[in-house]
C-alpha cells in the first residue's frame, strides 16, 4: 500500500505555505507539483553540465549523456525505443510540428477524424492541416450524459477516405478513459495514421505504445511530476520517412531530425528524475525488485498508484453526489469508475464555476474553472457560455482529508 505521508514529504511544494497556510493542490490536470529529485537534477545540470551538444569538452559530453538518458527514460515510460522519442516544449507544440509534416500527404477528398471529447491541442493542429490541404474533418460525437465517446459513431466515421484519426487517451475535462486500442485498430484497418493524446492519462496509468500499436502518441512531463517538457512518440518507420521541418545541419538521424534547435537540457535532466521517481514506487510499494529494469519497475508502480487514486476518486465522487444541487459530469456509477481517471468536472445550481473556484481559493484549495482548452467538450455539454466547469483533479500525493475539506467548502457555497 502506498505510504502517502512518506510520499508527500518528497514534494517540496506540499511543505510550503501560501498566504501563511498550506495549500491543497487539486489543479493537477493543469500541471502537477514536482518531486524533489526533479529539482535537484535540474540544479545539478545547470551547475555541473550546462553546455550545448556534441562538443569534445567535459560539460558538452555530460550534456550529451543527459540527452541520451532522457530519451531512454521516456522510452521506458512509453514502452518504446529511444530513437522513437522526440522532445519539445509541450505536446501542443510537438503536435503542430508533426501535423505540418503529415499534412504533406493530405489531399482534397481525404478525411481527418477528430472527437468532441478532446483537448484543443489534439483538434486544431489537425483541423488547420485539413483546411490547408482541402481535406474534410469528420467529428465523432459524445454521449452528454456519460461524457463518453459514441463508439458507434466513431466506427462509422472511419472510412477508406480517412487519413488520420486523433483521439485522447483520457479527457482532461471529464476524466473519461477512452478505448484507444479499438480506435487504433480501426484506423489501421482503414490505412490511416493514429495519434493519441496521452497527456491526461500519463500521470495515472501505464502506457504501452507497442501493445496499442499506435503510430504517434504525445504527453508532457509537467503532468507527471516533472518539468515543463513535451514528448512525442512515433513509429520509427514514420519518423524516418516523413519530412521534418528543420535546419539542414540537423541531419536525418533520429531523433535529432525532429528536435528543432537547442533543447531544454535541464528539463531533460528533470524528466529522467521524474520517471525514476515513479519507477521507485514500483520497488518501494509494488512487486518489482531492486534489480529490475526501469520499465519493469514502472509496470509495478502503476497498480499501486491506481489503487490509491481509486480510493480517492470514490471519496470525491461520493461526497460530490451528496451535495444538493451539485452535478457531476461524466461517468458517475460506481461500476464505471474504472473507466475514468481522478479528474472530475462539476457545476452547482445557483453558482458559477468561477464562484466555486474562488471560494476554494479563499481556503487555499487550488482548482481550475473554465473549459481547460477542452472547448468542444464545454460547447457540447452546453456550458461554455455560462463559464464551463469547476475541475477537481487528484494525484497520488493528495489525501482523503484534503477531499473532505474541499467538499465542506463546496457544500456551503
Amino acid at each position: 500500500m502506498l505510504d502517502v505521508s512518506a510520499i508527500r514529504k518528497q514534494f517540496p511544494a506540499l511543505q510550503e505555505e501560501y498566504n501563511g497556510r498550506p495549500a491543497i493542490f487539486f489543479d493537477n490536470p493543469g500541471g502537477t507539483q514536482v518531486h524533489r529529485n526533479v529539482i535537484r537534477a535540474m540544479v545539478d545540470y545547470l551547475t555541473r553540465r550546462n553546455a550545448n551538444t556534441h562538443g569534445g569538452f567535459e560539460t558538452s559530453l555530460r550534456t550529451d549523456a543527459v540527452i541520451a538518458e532522457a530519451h531512454q527514460a521516456v522510452a521506458d515510460l512509453l514502452g518504446a525505443d529511444p530513437d522513437e522519442v522526440i522532445f519539445g516544449n509541450n505536446m501542443t507544440s510537438l503536435t503542430f510540428h508533426l501535423s505540418r509534416s503529415l499534412a504533406r500527404e493530405f489531399r482534397p477528398g481525404d478525411e481527418i477524424v477528430l472527437t468532441r471529447l478532446d483537448h484543443d491541442a489534439n483538434v486544431m493542429p489537425w483541423a488547420l492541416a485539413a483546411e490547408e490541404r482541402g481535406a474534410t474533418v469528420q467529428w465523432v460525437d459524445i454521449d452528454v450524459e456519460t461524457g463518453t465517446l459514441d463508439m458507434d459513431d466513431f466506427r462509422r466515421k472511419i472510412t477508406p477516405r480517412t487519413k488520420l484519426v486523433a483521439v485522447g487517451y483520457a479527457s482532461n475535462a471529464l476524466g473519461t478513459i477512452n478505448d484507444v486500442k479499438t480506435v487504433v485498430d480501426w484506423a489501421r484497418e482503414a490505412g490511416a495514421y493514429s495519434f493519441i493524446d496521452a497527456v491526461q492519462y500519463a500521470p495515472h496509468g501505464l502506457i504501452d505504445v507497442r501493445a496499442l500499436d499506435c503510430d504517434f502518441l504525445g504527453c508532457s512531463a509537467y503532468k507527471f511530476f516533472g518539468p515543463h517538457a513535451g514528448h512525442l512518440y512515433g513509429k520509427r518507420e514514420h519518423l524516418s520517412r516523413l519530412q521534418a521541418y528543420r535546419v539542414r545541419p540537423a541531419g536525418e538521424a533520429l531523433p535529432g531530425k525532429w528536435e528543432t534547435g537547442t533543447q531544454n537540457h535541464e528539463g531533460m535532466a528533470g524528466v529522467v528524475a521524474a520517471i525514476d521517481y515513479l519507477a521507485e514506487i514500483g520497488v518501494e510499494y509494488g512487486m518489482a525488485r531492486g534489480g529490475a529494469s526501469r520499465r519493469e519497475r514502472l509496470i509495478a508502480a502503476w497498480p499501486v498508484i491506481q489503487a490509491y487514486e481509486a480510493r480517492l476518486l470514490g471519496r470525491l465522487l461520493g461526497g460530490l453526489q451528496a451535495i444538493p444541487e451539485m452535478r457531476v459530469y461524466g461517468l458517475t456509477d460506481r461500476d464505471e469508475w474504472k473507466r475514468r481517471v481522478a479528474t472530475v468536472a462539476v457545476r452547482k445550481t445557483g453558482t458559477t464555476p468561477e464562484q466555486l473556484a474562488m471560494a476554494l481559493a479563499a481556503e487555499n484549495i487550488f482548482a481550475w474553472h473554465g473549459n481547460f482548452y477542452a472547448l468542444s467538450v464545454s460547447e457540447r455539454m452546453g456550458v461554455e457560455q455560462s463559464g464551463g466547469f469547476l475541475r477537481l483533479g487528484l494525484a497520488h500525493y493528495n489525501t482523503e482529508d484534503e477531499i473532505d475539506r474541499c467538499l465542506t467548502v463546496l457544500d456551503r457555497v
